[in-house]
């Protein structure tokens, strides 16, 4: 079997309504769909985190074609430089380009092989995998539309568990407002009961002394895990001195988390971390040196089914995942975006990652893409409209 071809197509994934970060406000996120084609027929699914990636992913299929793709070795040696060189460069475009290729090569195995992902990874230790309902203070970016205040928060996770049976929440209260927050966390324990789960995240949007207040006010009311309530490793680190609850973030350093004590579980994309394999060794490290890992949402329903396959197949990931499926208007698989029922969403059954291209959706969303740009937040964070810029505690 021989790569024959690679097809690359952005898409924007936009929130039914941007909600708040610290940052400022969130639209949604724009992604790149990969088909990897082969001689044979099959078509191998990937996903990409953003259109950044487009000429490295572009340099990289030229690469690849003519190739065979279940020797996923030989292809990564094709495109990624050696580790070391990698680890010493001041970016990670060609990890993450390469990693969101390599998703599609797991899924052409699965394929070929005639087995969903989970089974080439070991079997499944379950198949109803655990997934956070999201909250936020939200706003129409022309501000018409809002569900800014606490009691509305409260409201819509009571919503979601009337609707949904879901009991796990996780959600950004950053808007500048210590208080404010404080407030909701009271207000959303109250409503919920002792035995939901709520977990927090930030985005690093505290200082040190700020983050120890508000940590100090919310600790009676059983918070799961706070992500990235300051900006650095060695700021969480001083926060442990103060509270008990448990930190996570984004930043996927294994060795600093250990050597500092904190944060306690690191929570990325499979694609950020160079595709399936390598994150199997990284979910292993983290396993061996006791650091926590869950994945996170915001995806075009590919990336999902990855994180689904992964969770079905490896023990140590035991807490659930981030979602925001909930908001996303659409994706670009059949039947998706994919949505939880009593918390878990179940694993898909088919070869490979078990999901299928709805091409209509695609060409919508690319469309979207291409009359409105990217909504990329992290490269353009002050696009008209996207953003409403917040003060930071």
């Amino acid at each position: 079997m021989k790569i024959t071809s690679v097809r690359l197509t952005p898409v924007n994934i936009p929130m039914d309504m941007p909600y708040f970060w610290s940052g400022g406000l969130y639209p949604g996120t724009t992604k790149v769909v990969i088909e990897v084609e082969t001689d044979e027929g099959l078509v191998g699914l990937g996903e990409a985190p953003s259109d950044d990636l487009l000429p490295t992913l572009r340099s990289m299929a030229d690469r690849i074609i003519g190739h065979d793709p279940i020797n996923i070795a030989d292809l990564e040696g094709r495109c990624v430089p050696p580790w070391q060189i990698v680890q010493n460069t001041d970016g990670n475009a060609v990890v993450r380009a390469f990693g969101a290729i390599e998703i599609a090569l797991w899924d052409l195995r699965g394929k070929a092989w005639g087995q969903p992902l989970y089974q080439l990874l070991g079997g499944a230790v379950r198949k109803d995998i655990p997934f956070t309902e999201y909250f936020s203070y939200r706003s129409s970016a022309d501000g018409r539309e809002t569900l800014e205040t606490s009691e509305s928060v409260v409201d819509y996770c009571l919503k979601m568990r009337e609707e949904h049976g879901s009991t796990y929440f996780e959600g950004k209260l950053t808007v500048g407002d210590p208080e404010r927050e404080i407030a909701t966390v009271r207000l959303l324990r109250e409503a919920l009961g002792p035995k939901a789960m709520i977990r927090l995240d930030s985005n690093m949007a505290w200082s040190v002394a700020t983050a120890t207040r508000i940590l100090r006010e919310i600790e009676p009311y059983d918070i799961r895990n706070y992500e990235d309530p300051v900006g650095t490793f060695e700021e969480m680190a001083q926060l442990r001195r103060h509270s008990s609850i448990p930190f996570s973030t984004h930043v996927p350093d294994i060795r600093r988390a250990v050597a500092l004590g904190a944060p306690d579980t690191i929570v990325v994309n499979f694609a950020v971390l160079g595709g399936i394999s390598r994150a199997l060794r990284f979910i292993g490290a983290c396993e061996a040196m006791g650091i926590g890992f869950w994945c996170y949402s915001g995806d075009a329903g590919i990336c999902t089914a990855a994180y689904l396959h992964m969770s079905a197949a490896m023990p140590h990931i035991t807490e659930p995942s981030q979602s925001l499926f909930r908001w996303q208007v659409g994706d670009v698989i059949k039947d998706g975006p994919f949505r939880q029922t009593n918390n878990v969403v179940r694993v898909p059954e088919g070869p490979g990652l078990g999901v299928e291209l709805d091409r209509e959706a695609m060409a919508h969303w690319h469309k979207h893409y291409v009359d409105n740009g990217p909504m990329n937040h992290f490269l353009d964070p002050w696009s008209d409209g996207h953003y409403r810029r917040l003060p930071l505690g």
